[in-house]
Order: structure tokens, then C-alpha cells, then sequence
């Protein structure tokens, strides 16, 4: 790859909970952290972030607000770029629906943002942190 590729990612926070999926595939394959995926041509952010939600976890919500933007740089064993991406939290208002995996997630459930440290999944980084700003950001609406 020789230039960025631009993702979205749907943080649903509801209830002092957010919905994380376990990454079915690489990169990150095993790993956890929020649904979310390429944005296709024409797409904004924030649509992406729905149709990935609902397509990972079968969860409908509707997309608030740009919560921040996360850079994952991948080097590999030489330290080289391997890939890398800009990925754009998008704030969700949870509608309908329960966390079932599905696309390329291999698990999805409802976690509380208190327990994110303490829950012993192997999780992504900035999730704790970005859930955190999503938590802070719905309680302020």
C-alpha cells in the first residue's frame, strides 16, 4: 500500500455501555474494539459507521457526531509502514437490535465503559479512551 485508507468506526454508547467486537481478520485479528470498516465511495463517515454497525453486529443507530479522529500506523518487522489509516469515531445513538457477530466479527457484546480496563479482553488502541469521550459526550446532550 502506498497511501492511507480512510475508515469509520461506530462508538454506541448507551447506558454507560458501548458495543465492541472482537476482529475476525487482519489486521488485528483476535483483537477488540469498536465496529467500524472502510468507508465505500460516496459514503460520509458517519453513513459508514451505521451500515458497518449494522453489518458487524446487526445493531441499527444513528449517527450523532464526529467524536475524534485515530491514526493506526502498521510497521512491520523492520519497522517499515505496512499499512496504515485514519479512522474517524463516529458517536452513535443506540435504536434496536442485540450485538450478534457477523461480517468479519467473530464475537460483539455490550461492555461497560467502567470495566473496559478490568475486563481482561485484549482491546485495540485508544478504545478505553475514546469510550470515555463518548460517554462524557452523552451525558453533556
Amino acid at each position: 500500500m502506498n497511501h492511507p485508507l480512510v475508515g469509520a468506526i461506530a462508538v454506541v454508547c448507551h447506558r454507560d455501555r458501548v458495543i465492541l467486537v472482537q476482529r475476525g481478520k487482519q489486521p488485528s485479528a483476535g483483537m477488540w474494539g469498536f465496529p467500524g470498516g472502510h468507508l465505500e465511495l460516496g459514503e460520509t463517515a458517519l453513513q459508514a459507521a451505521a451500515r458497518e454497525l449494522l453489518e458487524e453486529t446487526g445493531v441499527t443507530a444513528h449517527p450523532l457526531e464526529y467524536l475524534t479522529n485515530i491514526d493506526v500506523i502498521l510497521r512491520d518487522a523492520h519497522g517499515a509502514v505496512a499499512q496504515q489509516y485514519l479512522l474517524a469515531a463516529v458517536l452513535c445513538d443506540y435504536q434496536q437490535g442485540t450485538p450478534q457477530p457477523a461480517d468479519d466479527a467473530e464475537q460483539a457484546r455490550w461492555i461497560a465503559i467502567e470495566d473496559l480496563e478490568t475486563c481482561g479482553l485484549p482491546l485495540l488502541d485508544q478504545v478505553t479512551e475514546v469510550a470515555r469521550l463518548a460517554q462524557a459526550r452523552m451525558h453533556s446532550r
